[in-house]
């Protein structure tokens, strides 16, 4: 399918496997060793062509569509040292797996773990899961979680499984439940945020998130789970999965999430890292999808970290 990539320009021919998928998804798996970084800014400089013409990291590729790569520099091996692994860090993320058979897994991912390498970083979950199962030579992030995030990840271990989640997620058919601390009260009769959500690209790479209405759809339903001192612990349950969609919607309500420094109240979270909440409070605690060859209908839970578990104990109202 493909030729070597890195010195010259590479055409690369789309095969019935991986049709359906996102061209950044594409790039990144044939750029395993290319920073994240790199790979949305030859797509946006209109570097990577698609059948001639430009294209958008979220355009979804077809069987037959010949895709553009141009010259990038790549490091020498092929996937980051695990000697740069500690060795804790390997273990615990084995320990993360909370479903695994030959099609797929589910992990509950540790806040503060990016799931990508690149961007100055030695290596991302997905890097380590690809260590720890070598036979398993198509796996791949069926989606995305932020960095500072923790809970459930869905990862396929094969195209055709990748390409039917894919399809479960354009029609809204996976079933995505978070936990959040938010700082303030939650307003009551806030249910529903159905608030559209447009991505502004930054220097490093990252992204920063506003409402606006020209950008895209995003609904999210907030429930209030627990009244704790300064702060609600709530339910969310996605429509959409926008990036930063929780973060920005919360915000929108007067209720950032604790912990959040990009979004949030700097000074508030001083307060409750001193308590031991070092991180976001945001947790993907509920991943319901179908099996794509069992048909099966799954739904995993992620059991809370302890940090989470005992912010929410330190909080709770007498």
């Amino acid at each position: 399918m493909t030729q070597k990539i890195g010195k010259g320009v590479t055409w690369v021919t789309v095969t019935e496997e991986d049709a359906g998928q996102r061209l950044d998804n594409f790039l990144l798996r044939l750029l395993r060793r290319a920073p994240k970084s790199l790979v949305y800014r030859i797509v946006r400089k209109g570097e990577v062509r698609v059948n001639k013409g430009r294209a958008q990291v979220s355009q979804r590729l077809q069987t037959g569509d010949v895709v553009r790569i141009p010259p990038v520099s790549l490091p020498e091996s092929e996937e980051p040292s695990m000697d740069k692994v500690p060795a804790d860090q390997l273990r615990l993320i084995e320990s993360c797996i909370l479903y695994e058979d030959k099609d797929l897994m589910v992990v509950n991912k540790p806040s503060g773990v990016a799931v990508h390498g690149g961007s100055g970083l030695n290596w991302g979950l997905i890097e380590v899961l690809r260590q720890l199962r070598p036979l398993a030579k198509r796996m791949e992030l069926v989606h995305r979680i932020d960095r500072d995030t923790s809970g459930c990840l869905l990862i396929a271990k094969k195209a055709s499984v990748l390409k039917a989640l894919h399809a479960q997620i354009r029609a809204d058919q996976l079933d995505k439940r978070y936990l959040a601390i938010v700082l303030g009260s939650w307003p009551k009769k806030v249910a529903k945020v159905d608030l559209p959500l447009k991505k502004h690209h930054l220097p490093d790479g990252g992204w920063h998130v506003t409402v606006d209405q020209s950008g895209k759809e995003a609904v999210s339903f907030f429930k209030v789970e627990q009244h704790l001192q300064g702060c609600d612990l709530i339910s969310v349950k996605l429509k959409t999965g926008r990036t930063h969609q929780i973060r920005v919607h919360a915000l929108a309500q007067g209720c950032p999430l604790l912990g959040d420094d990009k979004y949030g109240d700097r000074e508030e979270n001083k307060h409750y890292r001193k308590l031991g909440m070092k991180r976001l409070a945001l947790h993907a605690q509920f991943l319901g999808f179908t099996h794509p060859v069992t048909e099966e209908k799954m739904l995993i839970e992620a059991p809370l970290w302890s940090d989470f578990k005992r912010i929410i104990t330190e909080l709770t109202l007498i």
